[in-house]
């Protein structure tokens, strides 16, 4: 009776955390978030510039 009780737990479990991350990139009402490309400036030990692309959303 107690394994069956502690299989029956961590099945539950597991469809719990499968079901979560399945909602998390679900926007509703056309609610999208807004995005645009920022580019950062940084310069290396050696004074080189390096340029990133970051994606910034809102």
């Amino acid at each position: 009776m107690r394994k069956f009780v502690l299989t029956a737990a961590v099945a539950a479990i597991t469809a719990v955390s499968f079901a979560a991350p399945s909602q998390a990139g679900y926007y509703s009402d056309d609610c999208q978030p807004y995005c645009f490309i920022k580019k950062v400036k940084t310069y290396d030990y050696y004074g080189n510039v390096i340029i990133k692309k970051i994606r910034v959303c809102e």
